[in-house]
């Protein structure tokens, strides 16, 4: 019997439901064994495998990249993990929503510069005209909440999925 296959996804977000991952310690080799990790910033895989049976995506949809991303994500996920608040509600990335874009490239690149002013055509990828949560541009299954979700909601939440169960995340405890 094949293991299940996890992945996790970084939008536009700090990395801080990445780090309360990191944060299972010891119980993330048992995750491991339970689970096969095929795609996530903390592996060197390139591509996002064609079927996934859970991918944990972090930040919001904030660019053209991300959403290209997501969708594919979907597309290849059988249950999609909206992890922490910003894949959940868009947080600080949709705090840059009600000065548009152009005025925020503007200050970005070409006001709060002293080498090089210009505003980027090529690396950054182009920003969409608002940041959102995840479940603004596809279906999520499941929502863990926190800023970042705890370590203790991740694995439980994690085991649940694995055991065929739905998480309650009613209770959870939010932050580290």
């Amino acid at each position: 019997m094949t293991k299940p296959t996890l992945a996790t996804v970084w939008l536009d977000g700090c990395s801080g439901c990445h780090m309360s991952f990191i944060d299972m310690d010891e119980r993330l080799l048992e995750i491991a064994e339970r689970a096969d990790i095929v795609y996530s910033p903390l592996i060197d895989v390139k591509e996002y495998p064609e079927h996934v049976d859970f991918c944990l995506v972090e930040g919001a949809v904030s660019s053209e990249d991300d959403l290209q991303k997501i969708r594919l994500i979907r597309a290849q996920t059988a249950t999609l993990i909206a992890f922490g608040d910003c894949a959940i509600t868009a947080n600080v990335p949709a705090m840059r929503n009600p000065i548009g874009i152009q005025p925020l490239l503007d200050r970005a690149y070409l006001e709060n510069v002293t080498l090089n002013p210009g505003i980027p055509t090529e690396v950054v990828p182009a920003l969409l005209p608002m940041a959102m949560p995840v479940n603004r541009v596809v279906t999520v299954d499941v929502f863990l909440p926190g800023c970042p979700p705890s370590a203790d909601l991740i694995y439980q939440s994690l085991v649940d999925l694995l055991e065929g169960r739905t998480p309650d995340t009613r209770g959870a405890r939010f932050g580290r």
